[in-house]
């Protein structure tokens, strides 16, 4: 037997790994991107604790992870939110996260084929997407 087969085949895999681990999101990392999200957004759990303080214009997204949308009771969401919740049974999973996030209008048009849906989120998050969402699945757990 060579080496160098080995060698190979733990290169490939050392390489790949630190991609993975960048394609799954760093919760560490999306604690400290969450202040692009905190002039709107507050995480409180369950029980009442505040994880984090934040604005009270957009939901709580404590539980959000693979929660349906427009699920944060007692939250005024918009029209079309509520439709894509309701109708088309949008869920945040994490591509919907990072996608929504994104690009919410586009993402709400795309998702229920509706070219005049409009997001009341306006913000859009060029990057950390998915450490913000690795952070808030750490929450659930």
């Amino acid at each position: 037997m060579t080496i160098r087969p080995v060698l190979a085949a733990i290169s490939a895999i050392a390489l790949t790994l630190p991609a993975t681990i960048a394609f799954a999101g760093d919760p560490e990392e999306g604690e400290r991107q969450w202040r692009q999200c905190r002039s709107c957004h507050m995480i409180t759990s369950d029980d009442g604790e505040t994880i984090q303080r934040g604005g009270r214009v957009g939901p709580d997204l404590y539980g959000i992870a693979d929660a349906p949308a427009a699920a944060v009771e007692g939250f005024r969401y918009s029209n079309d939110l509520v439709a894509a919740a309701e109708e088309h049974d949008l869920v945040w999973t994490r591509e919907n996260f990072i996608a929504y996030t994104a690009d919410p209008t586009g993402f709400l048009r795309e998702f229920t084929g509706n070219s005049s849906a409009r997001s009341s989120m306006n913000f859009q998050m060029r990057s950390g997407a998915e450490d913000v969402w690795a952070y808030l699945e750490s929450l659930s757990e």
